[in-house]
């Protein structure tokens, strides 16, 4: 009998068409998104005379240089330029493009799973880090650099070393206003931002389970925010059910028959993990970042570090953070004024995520400017038919097209030097969204209770009675 297997190796093996001396594996990609950024990889395509392999398995989106507003007139032509080549390319060699005018268009790992390209036990790769959002449906999810864009275009096939298996573990019960990005960012500040360096990390455990899709997508997202290759969890009726009768879902009988396949996909008893670590949910908290790493990051209740009470590079880095953040050790979190906010990105801009903005934003008015950024076009005009646009508008915040938008800073969206701003990305390193910005992550709630009440607050009181 066969030893015990993890979902990561046996959705490893399935894929697995050799492997080299040096113990890489040379893995079938069933999935390839591209966007603006791969415009080099399809040049290398152009300099050999070689085509894409499989144009119907490589999917291009418009998302990191699309406009958020007046999109009919991009006056910007470093932007324009961006975008052109994606449509030259893509239709150069016969691959779909949800391009900037499609109604479906959107972040690609928004777009991915809401179009039904992401699947259960398929491996699927894309020049951006993350990728890793896309395991949220037990499938192996990964970013690759421009050379291995090019490789995957040409051949389908990307070289690839096994990283080792971790499990996390969830549990308990999410309290009020605690969701995945509070329980991401709170495993990442225990082990920080290397902590899961050289893994692909499974999520597990009850808490995982309470999640929804929205939530195993954001969680999965952070995951490489801690050092992790990807993250994954493992398929079940709440992964169906989101999957099922999406566009490229599988239909009638090979429904059947791909829920059979998806059922397998889970973690053998006695599997062996290289390392493992839980956390109990009554210990997670809403949480926000202080500093410049996601791993710089407290319950919105704590007090700010004190370098003073530290030794070493710990200190330092404390310290550096603080300055750069404009910050005084000691002193509340809770409380730190803030200039402005943003709600969007592959992290937090779904539906889900909408609303629980909206349940805070209700009735009230936002004291400092914001931007409300959907993570696709189909998802903006649902937020529109449930009326959260209105709630959003109403309350002072823009509400703009879909795109990476304030996340990355490419399209013009950008925090001004010495700004700060409540944000529910993913990357709050120096300068992200842009020269000089103080960014601050955090979950929907959170940046809603930001843009009400002008600082870093708690939102449990303002959702009392709302939800």
């Amino acid at each position: 009998m066969s030893a015990p297997a993890t979902l990561l190796d046996k959705l490893w093996s399935a894929h697995e068409i050799r492997r080299a001396a040096d113990g890489t594996s040379l893995l079938w990609v069933d999935r390839h998104l591209v966007h603006e950024g791969s415009h080099h990889a399809f040049g290398a395509l152009r300099a050999r005379g070689l085509p894409v392999a499989e144009p119907g398995l490589t999917f291009g989106v418009v998302d990191h240089y699309a406009p958020t507003r007046h999109r009919d007139r991009i006056e910007d032509a470093s932007i324009r330029v961006m975008i052109d080549r994606l449509e030259a390319n893509t239709a150069e060699h016969g691959v779909r493009l949800f391009g900037l005018n499609d109604p479906r268009q959107g972040i690609v790992h928004v777009l991915g799973p809401e179009q039904g390209l992401t699947l259960p036990g398929l491996l699927i790769t894309c020049g951006d880090s993350h990728t890793s959002t896309h395991g949220a449906f037990g499938a192996l999810a990964f970013g690759i650099g421009a050379t291995q864009v090019a490789h995957v275009l040409a051949t389908q096939t990307v070289w690839q070393a096994k990283p080792r298996a971790m499990r996390l573990v969830f549990e308990g019960k999410a309290g009020p206003a605690v969701g995945a990005k509070d329980m991401a960012l709170h495993w990442i500040a225990r082990l920080g931002t290397s902590g899961a360096t050289g893994h692909a990390v499974e999520y597990a455990g009850p808490a995982v389970r309470a999640l929804s899709m929205e939530g195993r997508m954001t969680l999965c997202n952070l995951s490489i925010e801690g050092g992790a290759r990807f993250g994954m969890v493992a398929p079940d009726e709440t992964t169906f059910a989101y999957v099922q009768g999406r566009p490229y879902a599988p239909k009638a009988a090979d429904w059947d028959r791909a829920l059979e396949d998806w059922a397998a996909l889970t973690t053998d008893a006695g599997a062996h993990f290289h390392a493992e670590a839980r956390f109990d949910m009554a210990e997670v908290a809403p949480t926000v970042t202080w500093g410049t790493t996601p791993e710089q990051a407290l319950p919105i209740d704590a007090t700010l570090p004190d370098p003073a009470r530290l030794t070493g590079p710990q200190a330092e880095a404390v310290r550096d953070a603080m300055d750069y953040m404009g910050l005084v050790p000691g002193r509340p979190l809770a409380g730190t004024p803030v200039d402005q906010v943003f709600l969007g990105s592959c992290t937090n801009a779904r539906i889900e995520d909408l609303r629980a903005a909206a349940a805070v934003l209700k009735g009230r008015k936002a004291k400092v400017p914001g931007t409300v950024s959907p993570g696709s076009m189909l998802i903006k005009a649902q937020a529109e038919q449930e009326g959260l646009d209105r709630i959003f508008i109403e309350a002072g915040l823009d509400w703009v097209g879909a795109g990476c938008s304030m996340c990355v800073g490419m399209n013009g969206d950008l925090v001004a030097a010495g700004k700060r701003c409540a944000s529910s990305t993913n990357r709050n390193f120096r300068g992200r969204q842009g020269k000089g910005a103080r960014t601050h992550l955090m979950s929907p709630v959170m940046v809603a209770a930001a843009a009400v009440t002008g600082t870093l607050t708690d939102a449990r009181p303002l959702l009392e009675g709302r939800v």
